[in-house]
């Protein structure tokens, strides 16, 4: 499970910001989010290059 909903909450950061800056669909992001699905590697390595944190705070 990650903790991508957390990083988002404590920066103020809303979904739709993230999509966008990844390049996926809202529903994609929210997934991620929900926990419904979960990031490739990559993926993850680039959200928190994004969110300008830790890999490992993104996982629980």
């Amino acid at each position: 499970m990650n903790q991508i909903k957390k990083v988002l909450e404590e920066k103020g950061i809303k979904q739709i910001w993230l999509a966008k800056k990844l390049n996926k669909s809202y529903n994609m992001v929210n997934a991620y989010v929900g926990n419904r699905r979960q990031p490739t590697i990559k993926g993850l390595y680039r959200i928190a290059d994004i969110l300008k944190v830790n890999v490992k705070s993104l996982l629980k």
